[in-house]
């Protein structure tokens, strides 16, 4: 008998046998389909991390006041008294290394123009910005040092603010109103998107840090010139790591912090969280590579005892075909294209399930996913090899059937 016979009768075996096809299928369906989502969602994740740290840029280093202790109690980020403007200039003029620098003032408030208003944040910074964040503007332009020095009521507006209230108009020139002190617009920023934590970054608002403290936010308690945190940026080729020692080591000669003691601030590195990225990406790649395996195993397992089961039930039919001439190599071909056919089968119905439960979650979780070719491919290919191992015994031992004794089966 030829190859593409056998295949014939495997394919018309299934097909008189669909309950026990469809069964037998199912544990592969579930196992690729729970891959696929799984990968999906997560390759997903990993790109919003990727896009978010891109976002913020990977020689960048950002101090917080916090992390102050007292009485045995840790306070977190944000607690501790806050830097000023002499701490910005001391680093500016002290570590060689530092490329830009921009201290923040954060605030919030109602943005109006016209009979339209909008509730956002609001950061006052230096001119730094833009280069210490990546973060130049599209339309107009930036703030300058001169903006600094003389307090002036100007406004750099994020990509979403320019949508909100302008619409399809330009707003350069156009004057807005935040906390009703009149703002005169300069630039548009360029678009950045979703930040990792969810937070529309466009969602913003820069004015000059001098006119945000006297305008909008004030004084931080005995701080005349507060600053709430900074982005540092390094220089390209400079370590990292000894730029950050060098920035911990003025801020706390600055606070009075005697070495050994703990800090009332915290400067965090970005390569960090790029390790730690990569190390919870390595995780999440071994998990999903585990949990894939046990999936194909034991849809495999399912195959094969539905694969035991219909041998024993058509011993009959087998010794039959070979009294009229079918060899044991036709039969055994005839048994592992039947279990190639159920999970090759049951894999792509697995992908369809598993588009369909990450369309559902993008849908209404509202999280990106991401069906990456490569998992496709692999599970295909897993489901094939899982066909050809779980059926090989099942195919083997109908093949060592003897005809006789097949044919007085009961």
């Amino acid at each position: 008998m030829t190859l593409f016979a056998t295949i014939i009768v495997a394919l018309e075996a299934l097909r008189l046998n669909a309950l026990r096809t469809t069964l037998a299928m199912l544990g592969i369906i579930i196992g690729v389909a729970a891959v696929i989502t799984m990968a999906s969602i997560s390759t997903g994740a990993s790109q919003r991390v990727e896009q978010f740290i891109s976002s913020l840029g990977t020689n960048l280093l950002i101090a917080r006041p916090g992390s102050s202790g007292m009485g045995g109690r840790q306070s977190g980020a944000g607690t501790s008294q806050s830097f000023e403007e002499k701490d910005v200039t001391a680093l500016r003029n002290r570590v060689a290394d530092i490329a830009a620098i921009s201290g923040v003032v954060n605030g919030s408030g109602a943005i109006v123009y016209g009979n339209k208003n909008w509730q956002t944040g609001v950061q006052g910074v230096h001119a730094d910005y833009h280069v210490a964040r990546a973060w130049d503007v599209a339309e107009g332009s930036r703030l300058t040092d001169e903006d600094i020095r003389r307090k002036a009521k100007v406004a750099v507006i994020g990509k979403t603010i320019a949508t909100e209230l302008f619409g399809g108009q330009s707003p350069i020139g156009e004057r807005i109103r935040i906390k009703n002190v009149p703002f005169e617009v300069i630039g548009v920023l360029e678009e950045k998107g979703q930040s990792g934590m969810g937070r529309d970054q466009d969602d913003t608002i820069l004015v000059p840090i001098s006119t945000a403290r006297t305008r909008l936010a004030g004084r931080e308690g005995s701080v005349a010139e507060p600053v709430q945190m900074m982005f540092i940026s390094v220089r390209d080729g400079a370590s990292m790591a000894r730029v950050q020692e060098e920035v911990e080591a003025v801020l706390m000669e600055r606070r009075n912090i005697r070495p050994g003691d703990q800090a009332d601030f915290d400067v965090r590195n970005m390569s960090e969280f790029i390790q730690a990225r990569t190390a919870t990406q390595n995780t999440m790649g071994m998990l999903l590579a585990t949990s894939a395996a046990i999936s194909l195993v034991v849809g495999g397992i399912g195959i094969m005892n539905i694969m035991l089961v219909s041998v024993t039930e058509r011993t009959r039919e087998i010794g039959l075909r070979m009294a009229v001439g079918a060899r044991g190599r036709d039969i055994l071909v005839q048994f592992l294209v039947e279990a190639i056919t159920l999970c090759l089968v049951g894999g792509l119905v697995g992908l369809a399930v598993g588009a369909l439960c990450s369309g559902l979650v993008a849908h209404y979780a509202e999280w990106p996913v991401v069906m990456d070719p490569v998992y496709v491919i692999l599970a295909l290919f897993g489901s094939a090899t899982v066909g050809l191992f779980f059926g090989f015994y099942p195919a083997r031992r109908a093949s060592k059937l003897n005809p006789i004794d097949a044919l007085r089966y009961e």
